[in-house]
């Protein structure tokens, strides 16, 4: 059902069951897929793609132009998937030439009301960000994530997947998987047991992600050390695996 009221492009791509309420524009090379529900005053421009099951709140601002003064009305995209619920006044960016040409939202999220998810951010699934957090660009953020209210990350950092942020954290290094992060600047402050508890990881498991955790940040180690003993361990504890990779693979530097 599409609001007598509503503007939709006549390039756009809308399936048959998708709902668009009072005043909400549909731009150009805008594809929303089976089940998604987007409610009044909300604005999609393109190239986007959104996938299935969706339900958009008021007044959201979905794929609109980078806020990049480097810019030049490339025909960069941004991606959604399924079943993610974007709370009003959020603003999610299109990519831009300076990475790979888009924005990408993975599979379940809980995106409160205005978060901002910047230029060519790459969100996991199963993510939850609360009231006003605010990703800068090109950060990445893994599955099972969880931003505090009025948290913000600096452009290119990556977030670990079971990740904490915790409430006004400022993030400007990357956070390994499993911990959480306060302050601001922010600083590792332990791992996410709670949340660790919530997804079915039993007692062995989040003590090894413990002792992994205190390897790296409590035993005076040097970082490459640490790595060399979490890695030896690997196969008999497999949860230490997305903390190493998050380690490996830190470009900007981890929080300390």
């Amino acid at each position: 059902m599409i609001h007598s009221t509503a503007i939709v492009s006549s390039t756009a791509k809308i399936a048959d069951d998708v709902q668009i309420g009072p005043y909400s524009i549909v731009g150009d090379e805008v594809e929303i897929s089976s089940g998604t529900r987007v409610e009044s005053h909300v604005v999609i421009n393109g190239p986007t793609v959104i996938g299935n099951d969706n339900h958009i709140y008021q007044f959201a601002s979905i794929g609109d132009d980078p806020q990049d003064k480097k810019y030049a009305d490339e025909p960069t995209r941004l991606i959604i998937g399924d079943r993610n619920t974007i709370r009003e006044y959020c603003t999610i960016s299109r990519g831009t030439t300076q990475d790979k040409w888009e924005t990408v939202l993975g599979d379940d999220n809980w995106i409160m009301a205005y978060v901002h998810i910047a230029h060519d951010c790459i969100i996991g699934n199963k993510t939850i960000m609360a009231n006003n957090a605010t990703l800068a660009g090109h950060v990445h953020v893994g599955d099972w994530a969880i931003f505090g209210g009025f948290s913000g990350v600096h452009q290119f950092c990556h977030i670990g997947a079971h990740a904490f942020v915790g409430m006004y954290a400022g993030i400007n290094r990357d956070v390994p998987a499993y911990t959480t992060a306060a302050g601001s600047p922010a600083i590792p402050r332990g791992i996410n047991s709670e949340g660790l508890k919530r997804r079915g990881f039993d007692s062995d498991q989040i003590r090894n992600i413990k002792e992994a955790y205190r390897l790296v940040y409590r035993k005076g180690l040097k970082l490459a050390d640490a790595i060399d003993e979490i890695s030896g361990r690997t196969s008999e504890q497999p949860e230490l695996q997305l903390f190493l990779e998050s380690l490996r693979s830190s470009e900007r530097g981890l929080i300390r």
